[in-house]
């Protein structure tokens, strides 16, 4: 555990060198996931993120999809959201079918920290639809907070058309899931956020540490890119 602590305070230590203006923990690292994770996991996450002691807005995503232990985590460590892979509809994984569990997920969120946001994933990466997915559905009947559009898996860029079809149905903030890098950020103009993780790793390598140079180069470019000027379009 003692290492897992050192590598993520190394992380957001960069992250907030480069400029980023917020932070998301996730048990990348559980690979394969479970649909729902154990105590143990609940209790490592928690330890992290105290051993952390970030000093940016955080969020907490509890991969595969596990809303409720985000919740809790978020609760006991004052994260100000969470992130949902599957809110609501069904989506075909590796980790079999997931179904959205909104109602339940609202509720718990109620009862227990009413103020953290839930960032969900409209048709998330690594996964197929099963029927029918609106992002108005997402934002109105799921009340998601914000959406995030992504590419098809970790590190592809999302959809430019996509992002601009979501942000014609709704409402909402809306950021960018997967994908982005300095090279591409004037592409999404649209967003008004981005989650990042491969690209802005040592040798944009998702398993590496975090480089505070890249991640200014990232954010450099993503907070001009409504004003493309020279050294923008960087592939790093």
């Amino acid at each position: 555990m003692d290492e897992v602590i050192d590598a993520a305070a190394a992380d957001a230590k960069a992250l907030a060198a480069g400029g980023c203006d917020g932070i998301l923990f996730e048990n990348f690292g559980d690979r394969p996931f479970h649909k729902h994770v154990g105590p143990e996991t609940v209790a490592a996450m928690a330890r992290v993120i105290a051993g952390v002691g970030p000093t940016l807005p955080f969020g907490v995503n509890v991969l595969r999809n596990d809303a409720r232990a985000a919740i809790a985590i978020a609760a006991a460590t004052g994260a100000q959201f969470i992130r949902i892979n599957v809110h609501a509809g069904v989506m075909s994984t590796d980790q079999g079918m997931i179904e959205g569990e909104a109602a339940d997920t609202l509720r718990f969120r109620a009862s227990v920290a009413p103020a953290v946001l839930i960032f969900a994933d409209y048709l998330v990466k690594h996964a197929s639809p099963v029927g029918e997915h609106s992002a108005r559905d997402l934002r109105e009947r799921a009340l998601a907070d914000a959406l995030i559009v992504s590419g098809a898996e970790t590190g592809e860029p999302a959809d430019v058309q996509r992002l601009a079809r979501t942000r014609a149905a709704v409402d909402a903030p809306i950021l960018i899931g997967s994908g982005l890098t300095a090279g591409n950020a004037p592409d999404y103009a649209a967003a008004d956020g981005a989650i990042v993780g491969t690209s802005v790793k040592r040798d944009g390598r998702v398993e590496m540490p975090v480089d505070t140079a890249r991640v200014e180069r990232v954010v450099r470019a993503f907070k001009q890119r409504g004003h493309p000027g020279p050294g923008t379009r960087d592939d790093a």
